[in-house]
């Protein structure tokens, strides 16, 4: 009889932690479908996936290997690269399914959320009501509707399995759990370092709901003690992380943010999320830094974090969730507070999706702990009918949360209505605004920009873009060169410049900024292009070739790379490896009509030289030692760009009519080609000796490049 009603409690118990999932699972769905449909935004997606060749050619050793070592947007977290991997072999670069794993990850995180609360304190309802406040809160859409926040998503998802693995330890300790949560705790520090707090947290977690704090020191010596593999794993992911971002520029300086301004923003931003977890509203992807907050603000935080604080400390033995939800919000908000400043923000709403847990502790036990002095008859008919009142509300405001973030022109046109004096949303809206052909809106938007802030590197850039798209070169080249005043290592304005300079014709100029802009970023792809192009109107084909080859390696779809290299081959004479490029470019961008004229124009040609090498060849049946039959195939095999036939009919020609200038020419052109410099250069004298006279085409025949930079060719054309 007591097996059986076990069985009965078990089941019931299993059946509404089910139907809470359910629940969960539900809610997020109604509020998050929507971004199915949703775009890309152009702030950090195109660093974390749209413009990422790592990260688009999916897992691969490659890939994998450079997940691992890269410090790419100024962080290590190759977990979370790997998730994007992952992302783009299973959907390519469809927005939509980046988007729904991010949603996927978010569901978890709100059913573990309960689960873990549920096992830990026993507290069904009030473990649902803080997983539900987790899984619907406007605040936490940054987190989940930006493809780029994957990290905090992934790097929560192991947060919640470490806590899980901890009960478990917790309730029946043996060294395999510990292992576990160490490891999860470490996959966790690989997705972000946002979880250096959580050992703190744990021992938060010690005293309440686990109760394995009694007040004796030494008691909490060995709580401390055992956690400091795990102290020594955050230490060390903080300390990397400052780095890897002080290295990327990323770390603002004292100098520019001196510390008592930091310390006097952190306090307010203390003060602020919870105004915004209160009252949702003017909730934005960017709040601008205002530096020095008004005093009486500092003051005021100052006065009610204390206020708050000492409530805490005072009703820890009465009401201890309280102070641990207190101090779990204070502790995990401290790497992000802005103490330590990265980027230009002053507060974001992503880095509440672990804090305001917290708070929602606070709530949920605190709620109830006052209904259960009320004296009202209906209380938990009130406590479900108020639950029920405040997700709705929730649930319609993140709705409309998430609509902003369909694409980058919602998204920072809501930031721009919200926010005052926001560079950051007037540029990245105006960079939307290009994109779609709007050059005269994305213009005001530039200088609105640069209004707010003179010195935006970016936004002085991007309006040279803007002006060069309308011819007003010499408009754009002064906002490049501005740009490269405030922030002499932009590669993407060098490379820009360099473009502005090459539409000028000041080619040795543009090639000097193409060349920087590689310097500072080897990997470019387009700068690569784009010196591979300026290279071609110098008459440097082999460099052009090579140049197009590592744009190419870089960014294997870019179709106008392989049409130019394409073009370039033709003017070197390889026809079939041209058609060969033309062929992928087409593949590419299957109505680049170019490509395809060029490849009709270019097969006919080579139709028209095989035909002409089979009636060589069969003269050559009939006067096998006739040298000017050997030349002329030569010559052909030579427009074909099989320079091995070549050499070899060219030189049988020489063994039959060892004193034809023109051959010994020809010869030093195949091997310059090859490479074969030396070869080239001992050719060219031959042909010199015999007579060979024709200086112009010395001088600026493109196939004889390589041969360009020897003191022989110097000497000669300084001889002429």
């Amino acid at each position: 009889m007591i097996n059986n009603e076990t069985q009965k409690t078990s089941f019931f118990t299993l059946r509404r932690e089910g139907l809470v999932c359910l629940f969960l699972v539900i809610t997020v769905l109604a509020v998050y479908w929507q971004v199915g449909s949703h775009e890309f935004v152009n702030y950090d997606d195109e660093d974390y996936i749209t413009e990422n060749q790592h990260v688009q050619a999916g897992l691969t050793l490659k890939s994998i290997a450079w997940a691992f070592t890269s410090t790419h947007a100024s962080n290590w977290h190759p977990l979370t690269w790997l998730s994007h991997m992952l992302d783009c072999e299973i959907y390519g670069l469809n927005p939509g399914g980046h988007h729904f794993t991010s949603v996927f990850f978010h569901i978890l995180n709100s059913i573990l959320l309960f689960l873990v609360f549920k096992k830990m304190t026993g507290a069904f309802w009030k473990s649902a009501f803080v997983a539900a406040l987790f899984a619907i809160h406007p605040l936490h859409v940054e987190s989940v509707a930006w493809a780029s926040e994957r990290k905090d998503v992934l790097s929560t998802f192991f947060w919640m399995l470490t806590m899980g693995a901890y009960i478990l330890y917790v309730k029946y300790p043996d060294t395999k759990k510990y292992l576990l949560t160490v490891l999860l705790f470490a996959l966790g520090l690989m997705a972000k370092p946002m979880l250096i707090t959580l050992p703190f947290v744990l021992l938060l977690l010690d005293c309440w709901p686990l109760g394995r704090f009694n007040y004796q020191w030494s008691l909490a010596y060995a709580l401390v003690r055992e956690k400091i593999p795990l102290f020594v794993l955050a230490a060390a992911s903080g300390i990397v992380t400052f780095f890897v971002q002080q290295s990327g520029g990323a770390v603002r300086s004292l100098d520019v943010l001196p510390l008592f301004v930091r310390i006097s923003n952190a306090l307010v931003s203390y003060i602020s999320y919870i105004v915004k977890m209160i009252m949702p509203h003017n909730l934005a992807v960017l709040y601008p830094h205002p530096g020095m907050p008004p005093v009486w603000q500092v003051a005021g935080a100052c006065l009610l974090l204390a206020f708050i604080s000492f409530i805490a400390a005072k009703t820890f033995k009465r009401s201890p969730y309280f102070t641990v939800g207190w101090l779990w919000y204070l502790g995990t908000l401290v790497p992000v507070i802005g103490l330590v400043q990265v980027g230009s923000q002053s507060m974001a709403d992503r880095y509440t999706y672990i804090p305001l847990t917290g708070i929602f502790i606070i709530i949920a036990w605190g709620v109830s702990d006052l209904a259960a002095r009320w004296r009202y008859r209906y209380k938990k008919e009130g406590l479900a009918a108020g639950s029920a009142i405040i997700l709705s509300i929730l649930m319609v405001t993140t709705w409309f949360q998430v609509g902003c973030w369909t694409n980058s022109i919602t998204l920072f046109s809501h930031a721009i209505n919200v926010t005052e004096n926001n560079s950051v949303a007037h540029n990245n809206l105006g960079n939307a605004l290009k994109d779609h052909g709007k050059l005269s809106e994305a213009i005001k938007h530039y200088t609105e920009a640069l209004r707010i802030k003179p010195n935006h590197a970016n936004a002085h850039n991007n309006l040279g873009n803007a002006l060069a798209d309308q011819g007003m070169i010499s408009e754009a080249i002064k906002h490049y060169t501005e740009a490269l005043r405030i922030k002499p290592n932009h590669a993407k304005a060098h490379n820009n410049l360099g473009n502005a300079l090459a539409d000028k014709g000041e080619l040795s100029e543009a090639i000097k900024h193409y060349t920087e802009a590689l310097r500072i970023k080897p990997d470019y792809a387009d700068a690569y292009y784009n010196l591979g192009n300026a290279l071609v109107n110098k008459g440097k084909l082999t460099e052009a070739i090579r140049k197009y080859t590592e744009a190419l390696r870089i960014k294997p779809n870019h179709a106008k790379a392989y049409y130019n290299l394409g073009n370039a081959l033709v003017n070197k004479g390889m026809i079939s490896e041209a058609i060969r490029n033309y062929n992928e470019a087409l593949r590419i961008k299957p109505d680049f009509t170019e490509a395809r004229s060029n490849i009709k124009k270019v097969s006919a040609f080579l139709k028209e030289i095989d035909e002409a090498v089979k009636r060589l060849q069969k003269l050559l049946e009939v006067n096998p030692e006739d040298p000017e039959l050997h030349y002329n195939l030569g010559t052909l095999y030579y427009k074909k760009g099989e320079f091995d036939k070549a050499i070899f009919q060219y030189e049988k020609s020489l063994s039959i009519q060892p004193d034809n200038p023109a051959t010994y020419y020809n010869l030093a052109c195949m091997y310059s080609v090859q490479n074969r410099v030396e070869k080239s250069i001992d050719f060219l004298k031959r042909a010199i000796e015999k007579g060979y006279d024709n200086w112009d085409n010395i001088k600026n025949d493109r196939d004889l490049e390589n041969v360009r930079t020897s003191l022989y060719y110097k000497e000669l054309v300084k001889s002429q």
